[in-house]
């Protein structure tokens, strides 16, 4: 979809709440009603909540950050429409015509697009219909939802949360599942020929229903590949750590490091308010865990998965996330600063956190202490860092598309030169 809604035309509340009442009659025969009909016009930030908007026609109109939820847009046209982190939870889409539609980082939960076209479309830059848009529901929350016997081939579900989705019979080939949760989904038919499943978690579900298709998953997440069970530890988990604390207060010279490399931590569920610095974890499964309060500074967590993690004040001081994904983490006013190891002046020296080419998509570090940190070559796309310290912290190379930076300090940062030229709010420095 291009961007030619810019200069729409813009539709107040009371305007909406006018036209609805009209359609609502006209559903029902009413005398006086009128189907809803509106093209290239702009509704952001209006409601339709509760809504029985079937059949109506909203054709290439901006719905951005609407409340839309619980609203019935069964067999509706909604061509080319841009729905982005608008509220449209327990919707109905059911055979509506989604061709060319941006969903992006929108709720989509227990959603309902049975038999909808989610097939290619949109609008070229002259405003006249072609059909080289892909539908995108990237970073999108669709857990619960419904899309059986829906085609929605091509479509970009990248990094979206679609756990426990009903997608039996759907047509989704060539679509791009790149970092999603599909956890638990419902795939008996599903057509993937051709799909881009890179790091998407495929765990709880009949691969029988999938492993034959002419679909590459050998870098997805699955049952068979999650690696060693934090149960299947030589020892209790807790008597290592004590182990390791040892090992810590005496520099090394007794107990012994304490190293989770590949191993699945989820069976723990939670490790909250747990101190565990300087342990070495590469590609470690948190997914999902509780490591809300958790230290863990001065570790080597690269390549590990914190994918909707909830990290919230964690203390990850001076410690290393080379590789790591983060999508959908929440880990605010987390701790990030460098540490200081040395005494003198001629000893000192500082240990920043290394995030080098970490997905960081969608992640919400609002309020975290970045200080120096290092984001060469990172996906910080729709992350949140609103009021995070950046000072220092170097972003050489990283992907910053609608990062939020509103109130962050940036004092000393090397920041790409598009985020440079953008408005946001700077916080003076301390």
């Amino acid at each position: 979809m291009s961007d030619t809604n810019e200069s729409l035309e813009k539709m107040t509340q009371a305007q909406l709440d006018a036209m609805v009442d009209l359609h609502v009659r006209f559903l029902s025969g009413r005398l006086g009603g009128r189907r809803a009909t509106l093209k290239n016009v702009d509704l952001s930030g209006l409601s339709f909540a509760g809504k029985d908007m079937r059949q109506t026609d909203f054709t290439g109109c901006k719905m951005t950050r609407m409340d839309l939820s619980k609203a019935n847009f069964g067999e509706a046209k909604l061509y080319a429409c841009d729905l982005s982190d608008s509220n449209l939870a327990r919707c109905n889409f059911a055979r509506s015509d989604l061709r060319g539609a941006r969903i992006q980082s929108a709720n989509l939960e227990e959603a309902n697009f049975d038999k909808a076209d989610l097939r290619v479309g949109g609008f070229s830059k002259n405003g006249m219909y072609d059909t080289g848009e892909s539908v995108s529901f990237r970073g999108a929350n669709l857990s619960g939802a419904r899309l059986v016997g829906t085609l929605a081939n091509s479509a970009d579900f990248a990094d979206a949360i679609m756990t426990g989705i009903n997608m039996a019979g759907a047509d989704v080939r060539n679509a791009d599942f790149k970092g999603a949760d599909l956890s638990g989904a419902q795939m008996a038919g599903v057509k993937l020929k051709g799909a881009q499943m890179k790091a998407t978690i495929l765990t709880g579900i009949n691969m029988a229903e999938i492993s034959e298709m002419d679909v590459d998953i050998s870098e997805a997440i699955t049952d068979a590949n999650i690696g060693t069970s934090v149960k299947d530890l030589e020892q209790p988990l807790a008597k290592m750590i004590e182990t390791h604390r040892i090992w810590v207060s005496s520099a090394g010279k007794d107990g012994k490091q304490l190293d989770l490399s590949g191993y699945d931590m989820r069976p723990l569920e939670s490790l909250k308010g747990e101190k565990m610095t300087a342990i070495k974890a590469v590609k470690a499964r948190f997914f999902g865990m509780n490591l809300y309060k958790i230290e863990m500074q001065s570790a080597n967590l690269n390549e590990s998965d914190f994918r909707r993690c909830d990290m919230e004040n964690a203390d990850m001081r001076g410690s290393s996330f080379r590789g790591a994904r983060f999508n959908h983490a929440t880990v605010r006013n987390a701790n990030f600063e460098p540490l200081m190891f040395g005494g003198g002046d001629t000893t000192k020296r500082f240990s920043p956190c290394d995030f080098e080419k970490a997905s960081l998509s969608y992640v919400d570090m609002s309020g975290c202490k970045l200080r120096m940190a290092n984001f060469k070559g990172a996906d910080l796309t729709n992350a949140n860092l609103k009021g995070a310290d950046l000072r220092e912290a170097d972003f050489t190379g990283a992907i910053m598309e609608n990062t939020l930076l509103d109130d962050a300090q940036i004092e000393g940062a090397i920041l790409p030169a598009a985020v440079k030229g953008s408005a946001f709010r700077m916080k003076s420095a301390d």
